[in-house]
């Protein structure tokens, strides 16, 4: 088994999207899983040994469940065109996500649309100390395997209890702070792809450490 077949699975599953398909090719689908489930093991063999503070999510518990939610989303299809991992940063609240897909492969991280409690202890820490933050995020090696952080979640005005005039204001309007590397099939596939996956951890780690540390307190 490989990640070819693992994407040949997924293909087969989004032209044949329906349970009795799905519980005819009941094997691949168990084999598909597993492989990313013994992949995701010696990814955090991987992890462990690049950040000491790094806790292991057994792959049963890290991989995403293939079927969709569809009593809140009754008009996507009933099964996923991806396999989805989540582990975390640093043994913290920070998550780091790997998403093989037909799709939209990627790597990503950090606090994706926190809830109110957590964001409000992330803005107190950007009030106190902003300037960690953008220090991490504007440093060379992180943009240029970054980019930018998902902006898409932000309020149009300063957060009740800050000032437009804040000096961290672009910060603090946030909803969601996450990055994401985006990634190829053919580069899933490839040999050395969990050392790349671990390059891509050791840029984030600054980055998923801030928010630990600003909802430890």
């Amino acid at each position: 088994m490989s990640f070819y077949q693992v994407f040949d699975f997924l293909r087969e599953l989004q032209a044949n999207n329906n349970k009795q398909w799905m519980d005819g090719h009941r094997d691949e689908y168990e084999a598909a899983r597993d492989y990313v489930i013994r992949w995701t093991n010696e990814l955090n063999e991987a992890l462990a040994a690049a950040d000491d503070a790094f806790m292991p999510v057994e792959g049963r518990k890290a991989i995403s469940r293939i079927n969709n939610n569809l009593m809140y989303h009754p008009d996507k299809p009933i099964y996923k065109d991806y396999f989805g991992v989540e582990l975390n940063i640093s043994g913290g609240p920070s998550t780091f996500y790997l998403q093989m897909s037909l799709r939209n492969n990627l790597v990503g991280g950090g606090m994706y649309k926190p809830k109110k409690e957590n964001l409000d202890k992330i803005r107190a820490a950007i009030d106190y100390d902003g300037e960690k933050l953008k220090k991490i995020i504007n440093k060379k090696s992180f943009k240029e395997m970054f980019g930018e952080l998902d902006s898409k979640h932000k309020l149009k005005t300063a957060p009740k209890g800050y000032s437009q005039e804040h000096q961290h204001i672009d910060l603090l309007r946030l909803k969601s702070f996450a990055v994401m590397y985006g990634t190829t099939q053919k580069e899933i596939a490839a040999d050395g792809f969990i050392d790349k996956v671990t390059e891509i951890y050791k840029e984030m780690m600054p980055f998923g450490q801030y928010f630990n540390r600003a909802l430890s307190v």
